[in-house]
């Protein structure tokens, strides 16, 4: 078990850089649900060998071996060994769920803030105005969601780009966008090389909500104008309300990219994946799913090995 149990510590080496290439190449709700995917699972394997790695070093702890009536020469690895990572694999099991419910609680406490303090204005179905006159917009989830959006952004666009605006942040609210964030915010607790798959999924997040709204409203131009207009006047040095870090706003990633992704034809970049680099994103494709395999094999491998030498240690307890 001891080698095994290691492989779902290192995977993510190999499978972020993997997922992060094979996610520029997808449309944005596959790619999306790709990096969220990966990172659940990646993070599942990791925090399951991190606890196979306690377990098999408590067993090496004479109290816990005769609580389970084991005898301690079959139970194999070397105690120096194992006895010494299971503590450091336990130190590091506390720090991500101390991680995890700090970043969950922190989570829900931005959001009951924000909804007590959008509480007080008028709210017309699901828009809420705020006087504010610094240029703002951004979906607000909840029971029931909300498009929260400021006099001064109203102000800074005309009516077809305010009703793309708006179909924008709605597409967040209607995909619940902010718990893929969430998804891969708890993830990344778990192992710190997942930190690397929140940018891209959050430019997919967008790039999916831009897709939504461009369907909606029926004009790819018209929603990159309204995309491009807001971030131009919610620039990042012009004073702004503040808000939830945890929501997703219209303007937030590389709006010249997204833009640029709008202004492409529908159907040419619909077709385009087709016949450039098919092979590649295959390879690259086939290698994420190695890798993603790999580990959750590797923690099941080390799993059965575990509760077979446990079975075997209490047979032989039993026979003496």
């Amino acid at each position: 078990m001891i080698i095994a149990v290691w492989i779902p510590l290192l995977m993510p080496l190999l499978a972020v850089p993997a997922a992060r290439r094979l996610a520029e190449a997808l449309p944005p709700r596959a790619a999306a649900w790709l990096l969220t995917g990966c990172a659940a699972l990646l993070a599942g394997c990791n925090t399951a060998a991190l606890g196979l790695l306690v377990a098999a070093g408590a067993l090496r702890l004479p109290p816990v071996a005769a609580l389970g009536h084991l005898s301690l020469p079959l139970l194999g690895d070397d105690p120096a060994v194992s006895v010494p990572a299971a503590a450091v694999a336990g130190a590091l099991l506390t720090a991500c769920a101390v991680a995890v419910v700090r970043r969950t609680g922190r989570h829900h406490a931005e959001l009951r803030r924000a909804r007590r303090s959008t509480a007080a204005h008028p709210v017309s179905g699901d828009l809420c105005v705020l006087p504010d006159p610094a240029p703002d917009a951004y979906a607000l989830p909840g029971r029931p969601g909300r498009v929260v959006v400021t006099a001064g952004m109203l102000r800074a666009l005309p009516a077809a780009e305010r009703e793309a605006l708006l179909a924008h942040e709605r597409a967040h609210l209607a995909g619940r966008h902010h718990l893929f964030l969430l998804t891969a915010a708890l993830a990344a607790a778990c192992h710190p090389l997942l930190r690397a798959l929140r940018a891209p999924l959050a430019y997919a997040l967008e790039r999916w909500a831009d897709e939504v709204a461009a369907a909606r409203v029926g004009d790819r131009t018209v929603t990159a104008r309204a995309i491009g207009r807001a971030a131009l006047a919610a620039r990042p040095d012009a004073p702004a309300p503040p808000r939830p870090a945890a929501v997703l706003g219209a303007t937030a990633g590389p709006v010249p990219r997204r833009v640029a992704a709008l202004l492409t034809p529908e159907r040419a970049a619909e077709h385009a994946p087709a016949h450039r680099g098919f092979r590649g994103r295959r390879l690259v494709a086939a290698a994420l799913l190695a890798c993603v395999g790999f580990s959750a094999a590797s923690a099941l491998d080390a799993a059965a090995d575990l509760h077979q030498t446990v079975e075997v240690a209490q047979g032989e307890a039993a026979a003496h």
